[in-house]
């Protein structure tokens, strides 16, 4: 129910060691823009180790205030010879002017002061004590759950600002950092004003001047006992210092960055120009989980410039401006806080926000129209950063989950989804059945689900690498809460047959969905796969350091070496090569077929001229005999020449080079004929009975549909073609 982010308690040290100058300089007379002739410029300051560690932990504590207003304490700490505690656990000392102004009581550190007389251990037993008492909201909790009291759990965070000696210094901090929490659970077991610490994270770091070498190596996350881990950061003092603190905020209340681009503002030399400023801020993790779940946070995450973030987002200020928050659907609005509170630009769009004002933000697209995701606006003095549906609205109504009608999609996971209901099903347990974090069967249900959801499309064309076989291994083990060293190596040698297929450029099953042509290219195929597995395992590298060596085998996979790329290269030649022959193939062939029709055409019109100039034109019976004309033979005599059917069939058309002497063996061939025109078959045959032609029947032949094919005997036939060839 409390986590480790609800209790941070920050020492810093205040011996004499820390009033040396942490030699960064500073120049008091940049901004003189003309020096008069015998003045002597103003020599340059810099801050000492004690007042770079005090403007970084307050700038650490604002970020925190202006983020989480509520249920996140800080609880300050000064030591030297003796324990300053600045505030309390409750919610009135919960602000950045109250601690400035404890500080200011508390002054710089002496230099001339007897070191052997000051240590942090002070401060670091203090903290320990203030972690055991009860805030408000824990009393809250507990008095409203009187029967399940216990479930309150008492974790905390310790952050400890001081100039270590060596690593044995920082090893003995440790220790009795670790004694002094078993002796204060001690004393908890047995008040009611107190709470046994169950879980504590120790945060040294270790500052010190610039140009030094430092004495103390960093250390990762590391846990000395069940209620206790410690971590060791060496930092320069400066900027550097104020980087990482930046960097811990993130970490350690689940923080993300957003860079707003493109900002429209007045120059104070020239009022009536403008030009474009860039402004960052910080809010909860949440706000960019469309990205995350859509796969687009790769695309739009780029590093920061100055602050030395890990990641950041960058969204497009867009015009026009809005002021009605209502037209817009939100599913989502979390504070923010400018990382350069001081800077002209986030003064400006603060301002600019907190008179009432509301501005969209556009993801930047190189093609394509914009898709505004995200609304800066205020509600009773704060600055919150909305999240709009920039996708289907939950407010419609539901895609059909099969094939028909009724919804857009119909490509769900549905077998995918099966499954996963299997792996994720809840059976009755007893409450009494705590793990060592302290978390509940149900807690730890919820916890497993939100593992396994960190990264599922739910369309099947919105992904590859869960359509792929070859990835299931990895898919499997890396929603695990933990690893084993066999399960690396398993989803080691997952990531190298992906290689080999890669190199034996084996086809993907790659959506073609909404594209012409081929789809996307091999290159392309194996990127967008390497792009979505790498989005799966950066969801889980949190978990734990073995997930890490995951992604670490996937980034040193797809970085190539330079033969390979020069592989890929001739590969996508000959592919080129291929598809430009395969066009050039299809124009020769419909040239073909063109050619053919117009020597059909030109042999049609041949024959209709020969019979045209053959037939026979009878006088009438009361006519006169012409002059020269010979003597007209009787209509029995008169025989027309007779063809063979072979012939009848050939004088057809050239291209239909056959011998048949039936019907069936005609048919075929007009099926089959390329040009797939409107014909008209004429059969006819002689009748023996009155000597005479007569034209029996006809049969139509449409796109190789064919009627009436009845007719036997011997046959001639005409082709007449109807239309246009």
């Amino acid at each position: 129910m409390f986590s480790v982010s609800h209790k941070t308690a920050f020492v810093v040290d205040h011996c004499p060691y820390m009033a040396e100058s942490s030699r960064q300089l500073i120049e008091c007379d940049m901004l003189t823009k003309s020096r008069s002739q015998g003045v002597i410029p103003l020599a340059p300051v810099s801050k000492s180790l004690w007042t770079c560690a005090i403007e970084c932990s307050m700038e650490y504590c604002r970020i925190l205030f202006d983020v989480y207003p509520t249920w996140k304490l800080v609880n300050y700490i000064v030591s030297d010879s003796e324990v300053h505690i600045l505030n309390s656990w409750k919610q009135e000392d919960q602000n950045t002017h109250e601690l400035m102004a404890a500080l200011a009581a508390v002054g710089p550190p002496n230099p001339r002061q007897d070191p052997e007389c000051c240590s942090v251990l002070h401060g670091l037993v203090a903290a320990v004590e203030s972690l055991c008492k009860i805030t408000e909201y824990q009393h809250e909790s507990r008095t409203t759950l009187m029967d399940t009291a216990d479930r309150v759990a008492n974790r905390g965070r310790i952050i400890c600002l001081t100039n270590a000696k060596s690593d044995t210094h920082v090893r003995m901090l440790e220790d009795c950092v670790l004694e002094t929490i078993q002796e204060q659970n001690k004393r908890a077991a047995g008040s009611d004003r107190l709470m046994p610490i169950q879980q504590c994270e120790l945060v040294l770091v270790h500052i010190y001047p610039q140009g030094e070498e430092t004495l103390v190596s960093d250390r990762q996350k590391k846990e000395l006992s069940s209620m206790l881990s410690s971590e060791v950061h060496s930092v320069r003092a400066g900027r550097y210092l104020a980087s990482k603190l930046n960097v811990l905020v993130q970490q350690h209340f689940d923080l993300a960055s957003t860079t707003i681009t493109n900002i429209p503002m007045k120059e104070e030399q020239h009022a009536n120009t403008s030009a474009n400023y860039d402004v960052e801020l910080l809010h909860h993790r949440d706000a960019h989980m469309e990205f995350i779940k859509s796969g687009d946070l790769h695309m739009a995450g780029s590093t920061s410039r100055d602050s030395g973030l890990k990641e950041t987002v960058t969204l497009k200020w867009c015009t026009p401006r809005t002021n009605s928050v209502e037209l817009h659907y939100c599913t989502g609005a979390y504070r923010i806080s400018p990382v350069d509170v001081n800077s002209r630009p986030s003064s400006c769009l603060t301002n600019f926000l907190l008179n009432g004002r509301s501005v969209l933000l556009e993801q930047p697209r190189k093609s394509g129209s914009k898709v505004i995701s995200h609304m800066l606006s205020s509600h009773g003095g704060e600055i919150f950063l909305h999240v709009l549906n920039s996708t289907r609205s939950t407010l419609e109504d539901p895609p059909s989950i099969s094939e028909g009608c009724g919804g857009r999609v119909t490509d769900y996971r549905i077998t995918d989804f099966g499954e996963f209901m299997r792996e994720n099903r809840l059976t009755p347990f007893p409450d009494s059945m705590i793990d060592a974090a302290g978390r509940t069967p149900v807690e730890r249900a919820k916890s497993q689900l939100e593992r396994y959801t960190r990264y599922w499309p739910m369309i099947i064309s919105q992904t590859t690498i869960f359509n792929m076989q070859a990835v299931v291994p990895l898919a499997n083990l890396i929603v695990k809460d933990t690893l084993t060293d066999e399960d690396v190596l398993t989803c080691q040698k997952t990531v190298y047959n992906l290689v080999d297929m890669e190199r034996k450029s084996d086809p993907l099953p790659i959506s073609t969905v909404g594209s012409r042509g081929k789809g996307p290219k091999r290159d392309e195929q194996y990127r967008i796969m390497w792009n979505e597995l790498e989005t799966l395992v950066k969801a889980h590298v949190g978990t734990s350091e073995r997930h890490q060596r995951v992604l670490e085998c996937i980034s040193a996979c797809r970085s190539k070496p330079p033969e390979e790329e020069e592989r890929k290269k001739r590969g996508r030649k000959r592919e080129d090569k291929e598809d430009k022959t395969e066009k050039n193939g299809k124009d020769t062939e419909e040239k073909g077929w063109t050619t053919d029709s117009e020597r059909l055409k030109g042999v049609m019109e041949r024959e209709k001229d020969e019979q045209s100039e053959c037939e026979i034109i009878k006088d009438s019976p009361d006519s006169p005999e012409p002059l020269n004309k010979k003597p007209r033979l009787a209509t029995e005599e008169q025989q027309p020449p007779e063809k063979s059917k072979d012939d009848a069939l050939h004088s057809i058309h050239p291209y239909l080079q056959l011998h048949a002497s039936h019907l069936d063996d005609v048919i075929p061939h007009l099926c089959r004929h390329p040009l797939q025109a409107l014909w008209s078959a004429c059969f006819c045959y002689h009748c023996l009975k009155d000597q005479r032609t007569v034209c029996a029947n006809s049969i139509y032949i449409r796109n190789g549909l064919i009627t009436n094919t009845s007719l036997y005997s011997s046959i001639t036939v005409t082709l007449l073609a109807l239309g246009s060839l």
